[in-house]
């Protein structure tokens, strides 16, 4: 029996482009051992699909155009019976294209149209089941203030903030600055739509926060800056599941050298290869059970709120004296998909993929048992002269 075929997607045009890479090829040695054959679907930083067995060896991405040259051009097709496939680029003028149909996606990407919706809207166009959240979970996980915006909605805290476009910011940049100043200092500038603390920075005066947007501005168009809590303790809490059910994992606190996480801190901190994991954290966090248990219980309640499904990293921010949390972001596709913290539930990083597998195809059943068409006349002749007639009146 011929195994079934997953597609791990990584890689895209997103400034955490190489944390993708090194998520995704964690998850590919993970799924070795696994009944699934395993087919690695690369998109390159300017936007071109890839695949090929040079695309498995991480060592190969040291030279990317060497190795895009090795790798075979791709897209999504179907096949004569409607199954989804990955279609392959024809080698010879008589030959045809290759097809491997396709059981399911395992989603690595991190950041931009990877994790915002835009590849999540590609599988469902081709009914290709996909893990982590769907078009609109994605989509409103990654906008850092539409997700806060439905938190403050239902009564779950978050740190007071002033959002702005890069636009606002040139013809009003006094003004927003004396509503940013209102906040008082220190405050944090952070991207919208970009996570591994990427543009982040906490400004101390006027003089480094618009130092701070401008650079912040090269990555996204639109801006967030909030109050910054202080003393801060950061405190991660992994969900996973679907609208149909829920558990989440241990809590972390994660250790840098200064109070804001830096990329540096996250996925530096190692020679080798292991992103998220390699980071420093306190693993379950030390904190009262009673801030443990209400974490858990905001992140399921977020989690829920914002449509997702499959996995996901909910961060907060604490006041280290008062415990006083407030719900900082949410992560549709965490770094190493925050199987540290299923670890230490007690759950491997193989059977977490496959439990991700596993939701993503059922979500995809629940999709398919819904009516997918309506019966209409619409098309008919009379409806058709009707638009002709329409036509004629211009």
């Amino acid at each position: 029996m011929d195994q079934k075929t997953i597609l791990v997607a990584f890689g895209g045009a997103s400034p955490e482009h190489e944390v993708s890479v090194i998520t995704s090829h964690q998850a590919i040695a993970a799924l070795q051992e696994s009944n699934y054959s395993i087919t690695p679907l690369y998109l390159t930083k300017n936007g071109r699909w890839l695949t090929g067995e040079t695309l498995l060896d991480l060592k190969n991405f040291e030279d990317l155009k060497k190795l895009e040259d090795s790798c075979t051009p791709c897209t999504f097709g179907q096949n004569e019976f409607g199954q989804p496939v990955l279609l392959e680029q024809k080698t010879g003028f008589f030959s045809k294209p290759k097809t491997t149909p396709i059981f399911a996606v395992i989603d690595g990407f991190h950041g931009s149209k990877g994790e915002n919706g835009a590849f999540q809207g590609a599988c469902e166009m081709f009914n290709i089941p996909c893990t982590g959240s769907g078009v609109m979970g994605s989509a409103i996980g990654m906008d850092k203030v539409m997700a806060k915006t439905i938190c403050r909605a239902n009564e779950i805290p978050v740190a007071e903030s002033v959002d702005f476009f890069e636009p606002d910011w040139v013809d009003h940049q006094s003004t927003l600055i004396t509503k940013i100043e209102s906040l008082e200092y220190p405050v944090i500038v952070k991207p919208v739509h970009l996570g591994s603390s990427i543009g982040v920075e906490v400004v101390m005066n006027q003089e480094s926060l618009i130092r701070a947007v401008e650079a912040a501005f090269k990555y996204d168009d639109h801006l967030l800056v909030e109050t910054v809590i202080t003393p801060l303790m950061e405190i991660n809490c992994s969900v996973l599941g679907s609208s149909r059910a829920q558990r989440t994992s241990v809590c972390e606190r994660p250790i840098g050298k200064e109070e804001l996480l830096s990329f540096q801190d996250k996925y530096l901190n190692d020679a080798e290869a292991k992103g998220m994991a390699s980071a420093d954290r306190e693993i379950p966090a030390k904190i009262p059970d009673e801030l443990t248990k209400a974490i858990q219980e905001t992140s399921v309640k977020v989690f829920k709120l914002l449509s997702c499904s499959g996995l996901a990293r909910l961060d907060f921010l604490v006041n280290e004296e008062t415990h006083q949390f407030y719900f900082n972001e949410i992560n549709t596709i965490p770094g190493s998909f925050s199987f540290y913290l299923w670890k230490e539930s007690g759950i491997s990083f193989t059977d977490l993929l496959l439990e991700l597998i596993d939701i993503a195809v059922e979500d995809q059943n629940q999709k398919a048992r819904r009516i997918q068409s309506y019966d209409t006349n619409l098309l008919s002749q009379k409806a058709v002269k009707g638009i002709k007639g329409l036509k004629s009146k211009k």
